[in-house]
């Protein structure tokens, strides 16, 4: 018998799904940061939703020598949501961790996650976050919390008011497969954020476990979503959060603002780092709310960036303790200039 017929008679605890989508660059990478670390009761399955550059050549190399790795590469490309969706169906383990296909396990990951695989529904993994090439360090615990914490159903609003910020990050998200395939999930094809809605739909998943140190290593600035930031982060991922009647308002507004495209702040900050112009008012915010909302965001909009850069990371130099991911998108803007990059140009040059 092969090593491969023995693989696939063995029973799989966890299996780690990754949808991947035009990543040959940075899943290698991915996949020598996991792969040293599977044992006989874990798989890693990759989903390739079409990619149109190298991934297949790049997983031939990887899947040859390696009989708990699985690539499926599809036919059409059905979208984050969707190939997630596919991930954990073609899935032989009892859990699923729905890993990134650009970021990091730390060592010890799996086998950290594995050991809380007992009596719950839903682990969710913290995560570290450093600059694209991982030369950086932006945030070192993502989901600011002390310690490991376990949920059950009277506190599953806890839950999501420690977890569901975080969340917008799928890469935490390991989910018992049962569950993740008794939910709807069509209704959130399109979201971006499947996982979340399949975690907090009513009822929401309750029996959780977090853990509070890091295990994953983010590439921050590398979503393929970045070009499409205002749209996601002013209106999907709010709209998402909101939908979640179940959960208290307070809750949700703990998570987000319900419409955050109305406060000045939030608009200025995305004029600094060039997602908000004029072309995106027009579509998105000229015809949207009081005639105030509309005053306001034209006049954003119609804000110089270059201006709105500076002024920004002029605010951020008076922190104390700055705000390290605002800093790397502003210093990356189309707006930032030689001058306000000058105070940062020995680490960003």
């Amino acid at each position: 018998m092969s090593a491969n017929d023995l693989a696939q008679n063995q029973p799989i605890r966890l299996s780690i799904c990754i949808a991947t989508y035009r990543r040959a660059d940075f899943i290698g990478r991915t996949l020598d940061s996991i792969l040293p670390q599977l044992g006989r009761d874990v798989e890693l399955l990759v989903v390739d939703g079409c990619s149109p550059d190298g991934t297949p050549e790049v997983m031939a190399k990887y899947v040859t020598s390696h009989p708990h790795l699985r690539y499926v590469r599809e036919d059409v490309n059905s979208g984050i949501d969707g190939d997630y969706d596919k991930a954990v169906s073609y899935a032989r383990g009892e859990y699923c961790w729905l890993m990134t296909d650009d970021d990091l396990l730390v060592e010890g990951a799996v086998q950290r996650v594995l050991s809380h695989l007992h009596d719950v529904d839903l682990v969710v993994v913290n995560a570290r976050v450093l600059n694209a090439d991982l030369s950086e360090e932006l945030t070192p615990q993502l989901m600011k919390l002390d310690r490991d914490r376990s949920y059950g159903p009277a506190t599953a609003e806890a839950l999501f008011t420690d977890a569901a910020a975080y969340l917008s990050f799928i890469g935490g998200v390991v989910i018992r497969r049962s569950i993740w395939q008794t939910r709807n999930r069509e209704l959130y094809y399109g979201s971006l954020f499947i996982h979340f809605g399949v975690i907090f739909q009513s009822p929401s998943v309750s029996r959780a476990y977090i853990i509070a140190s890091p295990l994953i290593l983010i590439r921050y600035g590398n979503a393929m979503w970045t070009a499409r930031g205002f749209e996601i982060w002013m209106f999907k991922w709010c709209e998402l959060v909101w939908s979640m009647t179940h959960f208290s308002a307070a809750a949700r507004q703990l998570v987000t603002a319900p419409e955050p495209w109305r406060e000045a702040r939030q608009l200025l900050r995305y004029r600094a780092t060039g997602a908000y112009s004029f072309a995106v008012y027009q579509t998105l915010l000229a015809r949207r709310g009081s005639t105030w909302d509309r005053l306001s965001a034209y006049l954003v909009a119609k804000l110089p960036g270059p201006a709105a850069n500076a002024l920004f990371l002029a605010y951020l130099r008076t922190q104390r303790r700055p705000d390290l991911m605002l800093r790397h998108d502003l210093l990356r803007s189309p707006h930032a200039s030689w001058l306000t990059r000058l105070p940062f140009r020995t680490r960003h040059d």
